[in-house]
């Protein structure tokens, strides 16, 4: 094997090199990860662009959906993490202390004391090497693992991020139960992956909101189990999605709503008036660090539940990656661009819409390929 492992590094906005570091020794309490694959999300668009992260850290490796296989592992990281040279695995983005009060208890996201996450820490942090977008990835002792069957392909098996997002965001916050009406607003991949947990989940209309841009996305959705989809950006007329969706529900409004829109402030106030009394609202689109208002009267007046989705968890991966391995849905469809190492500009420009002739659902970058 080589001793040098090459990477992609995010400079600056829109400034993305690929640079080569040292192969990192492995130690009984770490390991090493080749890359099958690494998903993109709309966060790595604009990170990217530079309207998301954290702009005084540095050089870093993005990637925060790293999936592959173990290359090599020390002897108590493979009976900590029940894994062996040559199994397949999905990592978390957070890398907790895995002692304080808060990952003793289950409650790991919230860990004080976490300094790594994978396509979040800067090269300048030893050995470098904390991002998807690399050939290889170093597994520190507090990174959590996800066992992937090797048989599902390399392109479905990348998607347990989304999907597990959808899980966590909309039946398990959002407590999706049978026959529950759900609006999805923002039909990304995360959002036809919450239309997809909504089905598992036993949901009975479901909603969901896209632009005119969005038309291929929005019919995937209703092929994943949509029963209604509003363009809200449509040229022949001004679609006021709030009356759509009491339209649709015959004033019933729904019991489930899911805001997922990337730095977009009107959807807010949308899906709180789109709950009914005493629906829940999951807001998961990122801002940017904007300033939305918030109409603090609707939350108290109709008795709103409202969640703030912070990432994916373990038991939502893992119920993901059961969906995925189950082979129930024909993920494969959702999957539309491969792109190697040295093309990861252009898969996030791809994603972003910004290449023309293009249509995105899922990206991955394959560095290996």
């Amino acid at each position: 094997m080589a001793e040098t492992v090459r990477a992609a590094v995010q400079t600056g906005p829109r400034s993305i090199e690929i640079r080569e570091f040292p192969r990192p020794e492995i130690g009984p309490d770490d390991g090493l990860l080749r890359v099958e694959a690494n998903g993109i999300c709309g966060s790595d668009v604009e990170t990217f662009k530079g309207h998301m992260g954290n702009p005084d850290r540095g050089p870093f490796i993005p990637g925060h959906e790293p999936m592959g296989i173990i290359e090599d592992i020390g002897e108590r990281a493979a009976e900590r993490w029940g894994v062996q040279p040559g199994d397949r695995v999905a990592l978390e983005v957070i890398v907790p202390c895995r002692a304080c009060q808060h990952c003793l208890t289950g409650r790991y996201q919230s860990c004080p004391n976490r300094k790594y996450g994978h396509g979040v820490t800067g090269i300048d942090v030893e050995p470098a090497l904390w991002g998807g977008f690399a050939e290889y990835l170093y597994l520190s002792p507090g990174t959590i693992v996800h066992p992937i069957d090797r048989s599902v392909p390399v392109e479905v098996a990348a998607m347990f991020n989304p999907l597990g997002a959808g899980v966590r965001w909309a039946a398990q916050l959002g407590g999706i139960k049978l026959g529950d009406t759900v609006v999805v607003l923002g039909a990304g991949q995360r959002g036809i992956a919450c239309v997809i947990a909504a089905k598992a989940a036993g949901a009975g209309t479901i909603i969901i909101t896209g632009l005119e841009s969005d038309r291929h996305k929005l019919d995937l959705a209703r092929e994943f189990g949509a029963d209604h989809t509003i363009t809200v950006d449509s040229k022949n007329d001004t679609v006021n999605t709030v009356e759509r969706i009491r339209e649709i529900t015959n004033g019933a409004m729904a019991d489930v709503v899911l805001e997922l829109t990337p730095m977009a402030a009107a959807p807010v106030t949308d899906a709180l008036l789109s709950a009914r009394h005493g629906g829940r609202v999951v807001l998961a689109g990122l801002k940017g660090g904007k300033e939305i208002p918030l109409r603090t009267d609707l939350i108290i007046n109709r008795a709103l539940q409202v969640f703030g989705a912070f990432g994916v968890d373990a038991s939502a991966n893992e119920q993901a990656i059961a969906i995925i391995e189950s082979g129930r849905f024909p993920l494969e469809k959702l999957h539309t661009h491969t792109f190697g190492l040295d093309d990861t500009v252009k898969a996030i420009e791809t994603l972003a819409g910004e290449v023309p002739g293009e249509t995105a659902v899922h990206v991955s970058v394959h560095p290996n390929s």
